[in-house]
């Protein structure tokens, strides 16, 4: 048997070995209850038999009845006529003294809770309604917090094997990405070699320049993938010249068909940022586009410098995104293509909210129009 399966029939096993037990302790929880409950009921039959012999008996002799009558001190209880006129009450809350108004409440309450006793003197029946002592009251929520308590930690240990399980999962992507960033790096040196070996030969110059433009781009690839796990340094640059290197590119890569657009307020906006990871930000933001106008269509990249925050705005006239996904698209492994891992999306919102300190929402969407990303960055932080 797989190390796998072995621990998931563990998990098995354990969910309803514990599941059994809190059924088992409901279960004697309930009885004990039902074991209490029918003790006080005897309790106060003898208490209003001692209630009802107080009259009939001489009253020289009444001491047992005294003793019986005085030794409730936790049941409340109201003694009534046929028609809910109150004859005498006990164990009632001081407000209720003297309050008839209260009384009435008290004893609609007590009615809901058990069955009247009758107690019979001559011609005249009368009722005596009685609550629940605290102890059965507290019996009575029990249960609940029994429950409560198991589901409170329950949710602590699924939390604390889901952050060891996300931890160990982070390390891995960071190795993955760091030993995937050292294998780019040897042809990345031949590549530099035979672009140094194709001046010498005179190859046309343009070529040249296209060929070193697409090699600096996986040198600045490479340098993503060693950035991942690891704190990466942060510069204040103009981030709108930074913004539109990284839209430059994708412009000069992308087919023909669509219509790129950048816009901004200002010509230097400053801003405490790492190049590498926000080239990545916004290319992962543009490529979503691409791929939202499935190579047709509109996209704008525009940069507001406002008194408090910098916002970035990515809009494509692509499909749209549901309401009810505005979240979901920024879980890892979330993708709505048939190929990716869906990770593109959660890596850029990993570098802004954890790296630059910013935040990034789906501002927008609408089913066959398009959508709009924003990501802002508040001044104030730097």
């Amino acid at each position: 048997m797989s190390i796998v399966k072995r621990s998931l029939y563990t998990r098995w096993f354990i969910g309803l070995f514990s599941f059994f037990i809190l059924i088992l302790i409901l279960w004697n929880t309930y009885l004990l209850f039902q074991t209490f409950k029918h003790e006080e009921r005897v309790k106060m039959e003898i208490w209003a038999e001692a209630n009802k012999s107080m009259i009939n008996t001489d009253k020289d002799n009444v001491d047992l009845q005294l003793a019986v009558l005085s030794g409730n001190t936790t049941i409340p209880a109201i003694l009534t006529t046929n028609n809910d006129s109150i004859i005498n009450h006990y164990n009632l809350p001081e407000e209720a003294e003297h309050d008839l108004k209260l009384q009435h409440k008290i004893l609609n309450d007590l009615k809901n809770q058990n069955i009247p006793l009758e107690v019979r003197f001559l011609d005249e029946i009368q009722y005596v309604y009685y609550g629940n002592s605290s102890l059965i009251t507290k019996l009575k929520y029990y249960p609940l917090t029994l429950v409560a308590i198991l589901i409170l930690f329950g949710l602590l240990v699924y939390t604390y094997f889901r952050t060891s399980r996300i931890s160990s999962e982070n390390k891995l992507w960071a190795g993955m990405a760091k030993e995937t960033a050292h294998q780019i790096g040897t042809p990345l040196s031949s590549l530099l070699g035979w672009i140094e070996l194709m001046k010498l030969e005179h190859v046309d110059e343009n070529i040249v320049v296209e060929v070193q433009k697409d090699v600096d781009r996986l040198q600045t690839i490479a340098d993503r993938f060693s950035k991942i796990g690891s704190e990466p340094n942060l510069e204040v640059l103009n981030v709108v010249e930074e913004t539109k290197k990284s839209f430059d590119y994708l412009q000069s890569r992308s087919s023909k068909q669509i219509e790129f657009e950048f816009e901004s307020n200002a010509d230097i906006v400053n801003l405490l940022i790492n190049p590498v990871l926000h080239s990545w930000t916004i290319e992962n933001l543009v490529k979503n586009a691409i791929d939202a106008i499935k190579g047709k269509g509109k996209i704008k990249v525009e940069l507001n410098n406002n008194e408090k925050n910098i916002q970035i705005l990515v809009t494509d006239t692509g499909k749209g995104i549901p309401k009810n996904q505005f979240r979901k698209i920024f879980e890892p492994g979330f993708s709505t293509k048939k190929r990716g891992w869906g990770l593109g999306l959660s890596l850029t919102q990993r570098i802004v909210e954890k790296y630059h300190k910013g935040t990034i929402k789906v501002l927008k969407s609408e089913i066959g129009k398009g959508t709009t990303f924003l990501v802002q960055y508040n001044k104030t932080l730097y």
